[in-house]
């Protein structure tokens, strides 16, 4: 059975687009990237709302003068498995990628018990209802440093949750990754 994990690349007070919409700020340095390839290596299914899924169709097709490391994160992105919550998109139109229409737990239990390798969760709103739902295994908060006020937060403000840190992980620009284990009993 495969665990579900949740990786955004946040502000350091908790945003993953500023009051913008903007998110060039979060842009990875090659150190980040290689750690974020490296993580999403190890998923099998990357779930997405419709925003996000719009973003990342991006490395369906990316140009050619990519960095190596950026090259190196198409591969896998377009060798994973992709299902699209949407009730609104007509059809998805990358290969490996499956429509659904509702997002429910029992969905999302049965991705996790059919996959060998693990399951990412990708888009803060999506991630906030599998973090309500208590499906998310382990969290990897991405924080860069800088602090951008307000926007779409990385976790949502409604939800209190027992963590059990796994890891701490330091880049040389300032970029930290704080991994924990979820209980699955809220507080």
């Amino acid at each position: 059975m495969g665990k579900l994990l949740y990786a955004p690349i946040c502000s350091l007070d908790g945003f993953v687009e500023d009051a913008t919409g903007s998110f060039a700020w979060a842009a990875p340095d090659e150190e980040v990237h290689q750690f974020a390839n490296d993580l999403e290596r190890g998923i099998g299914t990357q779930l997405y709302g419709r925003g996000m899924y719009e973003t990342m169709r991006f490395w369906q097709d990316p140009p050619a003068d990519l960095t190596p490391v950026s090259a190196e994160y198409a591969e896998v992105w377009q060798a994973a498995h992709k299902v699209v919550f949407s009730r609104t998109l007509e059809a998805v139109d990358t290969p490996r990628t499956e429509l659904v229409r509702e997002f429910t737990a029992d969905v999302v239990q049965e991705l996790k018990a059919a996959t060998t390798g693990d399951l990412s969760v990708g888009g803060a709103g999506l991630a906030a209802e599998a973090l309500r739902a208590g499906l998310v295994d382990e969290l990897h908060l991405i924080a860069v440093p800088v602090v951008v006020g307000s926007g779409k937060p990385a976790l949502p403000p409604d939800l209190r949750l027992e963590l059990e840190l796994l890891d701490l992980r330091r880049f040389g620009n300032g970029t930290v990754c704080l991994s924990y284990g979820l209980s699955q009993t809220s507080v």
